[in-house]
């Protein structure tokens, strides 16, 4: 390595078979199902999404996540995640939509209680979001064999009980028009992993849960939250 110079090395993820996607930044973005920012106390008619983000490491495909340190109120919040194949900047919706490497189900992992507190202090609210294993995914399906549709069902139950339901059609912004608004703030890169918002019915988990994520058409996500396990 030269002075001076990072070399970065992504993480890999599972798509079909034995290949795998080099993930490089995880964007997501809050309140874009109207029913959910309604029980986040937000108005849904706001006129721009708003953007948060995660790093990669936080990508997890597993069959356990661990609960995490620092909280007493860990919610789950069902979404789909686009993976890009391309980048790019001030793009319009056609072009993100003809960016998109794959899709999977991902379950964003907030600790509530954490993220509360930053916001009342008027502090940022990263590390509610950005925490170890805090964005789990399902298998990605590449775009040429999936797309999704208005009808899609999205659903996410704990221990069979279903907590969050809607369809993808309910979304304030579609899948390219939210790329494609993010993509007038950052430049996009291929690599980069985009969380679409989440449907009403976010709630806590409990250490022994079983979580599985649902969205018609693709690999079901499923992972059981656990005790972390002591290092060494």
């Amino acid at each position: 390595m030269s002075p001076g110079r990072v070399e970065w090395l992504p993480p890999e993820f599972a798509v079909v078979g034995d290949e795998t996607f080099p993930a490089r930044h995880v964007w997501c973005v809050g309140r874009n199902y109207a029913e959910h920012a309604r029980e986040m106390g937000a108005d849904p008619k706001a006129r721009a999404p708003v953007f948060f983000s995660k790093p990669a490491a936080a990508l997890i495909n597993s069959d356990t996540v661990d609960y995490p340190a620092s909280t007493d109120s860990l919610h789950h919040e069902v979404e789909l995640v686009v993976f890009l194949g391309r980048g790019g900047r001030n793009l319009d919706p056609v072009e993100c939509l003809e960016r998109i490497y794959g899709y999977a189900v991902g379950v964003d992992l907030t600790r509530r209680d954490v993220q509360a507190k930053a916001k009342q202090a008027g502090h940022p609210w990263e590390l509610s979001k950005g925490f170890d294993q805090s964005a789990p995914i399902g298998p990605i399906v590449p775009a040429g064999q999936w797309v999704p549709s208005e009808e899609s069902l999205i659903e996410l139950q704990v221990n069979g009980m279903v907590r969050q339901q809607a369809v993808l059609g309910d979304m304030i912004w579609s899948v390219g028009e939210l790329i494609a608004r993010l993509s007038c703030e950052v430049t996009l890169h291929p690599g980069d992993a985009v969380f679409t918002g989440t449907p009403a019915g976010v709630a806590a988990l409990e250490i022994g849960d079983r979580v599985v994520a649902r969205i018609a058409g693709l690999p079901s996500l499923a992972f059981t939250v656990r005790q972390p396990q002591a290092e060494g």
